[in-house]
């Protein structure tokens, strides 16, 4: 194995331990230690104290690190559910200078270890036989209940970040109602999570003291495990037989949720520790007792995961998918949009834009004298520069790409090919859909957001303009805001819609939707509308000119190329921008015309002239309302 240039960090967080280790060349760990968190004040201090404890030659030169924590993870700040510790992603990789630093799931790290298991590295309980390139499940048990799986993709494997452990306990027979009954008394809501983990061997435990007419005695789960094993204690091995049994059931309950042909993995701190006593429980007899889909679950395998270092393998997988994600797009989806409009930009911008991307990490704490300085440009073309980006200035810039840096699990983009099947063809026209998505939640601007909606929340009158496949959305943008009572109007023809915008007046509002945002007609239409006074909010690409000509410009940038196919995922995005301001003038203008935006399918709509009289002036779309009809949005071009 050729050594990395530098050691990398790989940590795995409990809510008990905090176990780290140094990668030095892939697969290759060393210096592992385990802490106990209840000894350190936090993260930082957990991880001080473990370099603190390397030899000199090992501790020196890290500059990329993964953190595998049992917690969800979701933006740049990160807080325990199972212990007190919190902290900001970012923040962290400065205070341990760090160039990279990914935070993920600790079952989603586990979950991208499972292709890399040799077959040492697990071992089967039971019949069935894994089907290749198949949806996998995995769940385990130690201070919580764990999982996940695995969703094939052309290149490998998207893990599944969940929080299933949570999903309510069934009872498969008396036993376990009278674990229910006791359970619920504790808990008004009791999950698999609350039996099928250390705290749920012990309240198992309890339970079957309770329905044996047997006073409890003060057993933490690894004494319950001891002397079940031993066959000590009767309730005890009760208490693990009772807790096998109920991992069978969860276990079937994934495999049937997920399709997991794949097989099913068992992992966590609990089960690998059991041996065969786990083989010989009732564990695979109860996963097989599905009913009429009995025979389905036979074919499906589980294995326990035996690897010790498994979810370092897999905090290690994503930790170099990462490295090589940003070596590839420039480091973030905020890099990525400017390295995917340089070319728009003007000359300024242009060499802040060349900065930037050659300098990522100093660009973070540089103040913006630096920043001018360095790329040759003035101050307010810096400023420029961020606002074309759709944020609000230098800081909220900084903090955006800061996001990007210190990034968890990168989104992807799958590639429809000519093998797929349908349903390949659905997942992955959905699974991009999705993504392109969460892109976009990334790069909204809050704030902007925020002003976007007073903006609109104040208007006298609403218009909306689009062109082409885009029509639609202006469409819809109209119906929305028509039906909780404010005027508004689409124009999605070219010829009315320069005399529409020069027929505005200082209280109006003209939402230009464009995805390229270099379209003549509009650019002419936002000139006109700001001639008269109106404001003009656009909706379009970073470093666009109908950015540039907006009072304010949410931004919705994606890699679809309009000009060679019909649009698909743009449109969804805008929509979803639209759906975003209607729900917020809705909460501005009171919770009375809230209703109208979530109807039933169909509900609320005239089925009738008749039925159409009844509704208010300003909800009926009649003649003059909408000024394209279908047949010039199908003869217009896509823009």
């Amino acid at each position: 194995m050729t050594p990395f240039p530098s050691p990398r960090l790989l940590a795995d967080i409990g809510g008990t331990y905090a176990r780290f280790t140094l990668e030095t060349a892939p697969g290759v760990f060393a210096h592992a230690a385990s802490l106990r968190c209840a000894e350190h004040a936090d993260f930082h201090a957990a991880v001080t104290a473990y370099l603190a404890a390397l030899p000199a030659d090992a501790a020196g030169g890290i500059e990329h690190a993964a953190i595998a924590i049992a917690n969800p993870v979701e933006g740049d700040e990160v807080r325990m559910t199972n212990y007190h510790w919190r902290f900001s992603i970012e923040q962290m990789r400065q205070r341990l200078d760090l160039r990279t630093l990914v935070v993920v799931n600790d079952f989603t790290a586990l979950a991208m270890a499972l292709p890399r298991l040799a077959p040492g590295q697990r071992r089967q309980v039971g019949a069935g036989t894994a089907r290749e390139h198949s949806v996998v499940g995995l769940l385990g048990a130690g201070s919580g209940l764990g999982v996940s799986g695995l969703i094939p993709a052309t290149d490998g494997y998207v893990a599944l970040g969940t929080e299933g452990g949570h999903t309510a306990f069934s009872p498969r027979d008396e036993r376990e109602i009278a674990i229910l009954r006791y359970g619920m008394r504790q808990h008004p809501h009791l999950s698999h999570e609350r039996l099928l983990s250390g705290p749920g061997l012990e309240l198992i435990y309890r339970a079957l003291c309770e329905r044996a007419g047997r006073a409890p005695e003060a057993l933490a789960a690894p004494e319950i495990t001891r002397r079940a094993l031993a066959g000590s204690d009767a309730v005890c091995a009760e208490t693990l037989q009772a807790f096998c049994l109920m991992l069978g059931t969860a276990a079937a309950n994934l495999a049937v949720t997920l399709g997991a042909l794949g097989g099913i993995y068992i992992g966590g701190g609990i089960v690998p520790r059991l041996g065969e006593t786990f083989d010989r429980s009732g564990f695979r007899q109860r996963f097989e007792d599905k009913g009429r889909f009995s025979d389905y679950v036979k074919g499906i395998p589980t294995y326990v995961v035996t690897a010790e270092q498994a979810t370092f393998m897999g905090a290690s997988a994503i930790l170099a998918a990462q490295l090589r994600t940003l070596r590839a797009d420039g480091s973030s989806a905020l890099l990525g949009q400017i390295q995917r409009s340089r070319e728009h930009l003007t000359p300024a911008e242009r060499r802040v834009a060349d900065h930037v991307l050659a300098h990522p990490r100093s660009v973070l704490s540089d103040p913006i004298a630096e920043i001018a300085r360095a790329a040759a440009v003035s101050q307010p073309s810096v400023i420029r520069f961020c606002r074309s980006l759709g944020c609000e200035g230098l800081s909220d810039f900084k903090l955006r790409m800061a996001s990007g840096l210190s990034t968890t699990v990168p989104l992807t983009h799958t590639q429809v090919t000519g093998a797929d099947s349908m349903l390949e063809l659905g997942v992955k026209v959905l699974g991009n859909t999705a993504s392109a998505i969460l892109q976009v939640r990334e790069q909204l601007n809050r704030d902007l957001l925020v002003r976007a909606i007073d903006m609109l929340a104040a208007a006298r009158r609403i218009e909306f303009y689009a062109v082409g496949h885009y029509g639609v959305v202006a469409d819809d943008a109209q119906f929305k805001f028509l039906r909780f009572g404010v005027p508004s109007v689409s124009f999605t023809e070219p010829r009315l819609q320069l005399l529409a915008a020069q027929v505005l007046g200082g209280e109006d509002v003209a939402v230009v939707i464009s995805s390229s945002g270099r379209v003549d007609e509009l650019l002419a239409v936002a000139d006109a509308a700001r001639s008269r006074g109106a404001k003009v909010l656009a909706i379009t690409a970073s470093h666009s000119p109908l950015a540039r000509k907006a009072d304010l410009a949410l931004i919705v940038d994606h890699g679809e190329d309009a000009a060679t196919q019909v649009p698909m995922v743009g449109r969804i995005l805008h929509l979803l921008v639209i759906d975003i301001l209607a729900v917020g003038v809705a909460m501005r203008l009171g919770q009375d015309r809230l209703p109208a935006l979530a109807p039933e399918a169909g509900a609320g709509l005239p089925d009738s002239p008749a039925q159409e009289a009844t509704l208010p002036d300003a909800l009926r779309a009649g003649p003059g309302i909408r000024t394209a009809g279908p047949l010039a949005r199908m003869t217009s071009h896509s823009r």
